[in-house]
């Protein structure tokens, strides 16, 4: 049985010397594109930060995991659409997201190499992503103790330097398409909720959108070997 374990462990970490691994930090900004506020798609209202983790299967692409934590405020007054300056609204929320996926590199991205590497690219994958349930009564945005989910799909642009033989610094943004439409409370769902509430407004037809923007810094690991998928 030890044997059998040594074995299965040493093939394990033979495998993991044979890739390129980053791990690291997020950290920037998140805004909200909905029915409320501005309709900038690039404008941070609130702070956001996560980790992610890359595996880097070949010079073109990268499976990718993250985790990342984001605020933003939804203030009608700072519109530049004159119905939403009248009306007045304002909001916040909180967005805690999972996301796995492929990023794609739009140059050949080879980090054994000695040297500087930069490229372009683009991800996309699934995300699922918790948010505070809240709706509008005579124009009052009503705070609920309750978290509701939903899926999403990501939609980042971002370009990525190595600094050295162990750091890479990127740059990013990401818009997610939601399945939902009360992520800045325009459209509670549920009948505890639709009696007490200004009841859906805006375009209800539209899903709402959310942005995180920001630097990423990772720190790579792993061995090439002597033939792999780099070459």
């Amino acid at each position: 049985m030890r044997i059998v374990f040594s074995a299965l462990l040493l093939l394990i970490i033979s495998n993991m010397q044979g890739q390129t691994y980053e791990v690291g930090v997020f950290g920037g900004g998140a805004n909200n594109i909905g029915d409320i506020g501005r309709m900038n798609y690039i404008l941070p209202s609130g702070p956001a930060f996560g980790a992610l983790f890359k595996w880097n299967r070949s010079k073109r692409y990268a499976w990718r995991a993250h985790a990342m934590y984001g605020t933003f405020t939804a203030d009608d007054t700072r519109s530049d659409i004159p119905a939403r300056q009248q009306r007045g609204l304002r909001m916040e929320n909180s967005i805690f997201e999972v996301s796995g996926g492929l990023e794609f590199n739009f140059v050949e991205y080879n980090l054994h190499k000695l040297g500087p590497a930069f490229t372009p690219y683009l991800y996309t994958g699934v995300t699922y992503f918790r948010y505070d349930f809240n709706y509008f009564d005579a124009g009052t945005m009503i705070e609920t103790s309750q978290r509701d989910g939903a899926f999403a799909i990501p939609m980042v642009a971002g370009a990525k330097y190595r600094l050295n033989q162990f750091l890479i610094l990127g740059a990013e943004v990401g818009a997610r398409y939601t399945f939902t439409d009360n992520l800045d409370a325009s459209n509670p769902e549920g009948t505890n909720f639709e009696q007490f509430s200004d009841g859906p407004f805006g375009n209800v037809n539209s899903d709402d959108w959310y942005v995180f923007s920001g630097l990423t810094l990772t720190f790579t690991f792993g061995r090439k070997p002597c033939c792999d998928a780099f070459e």
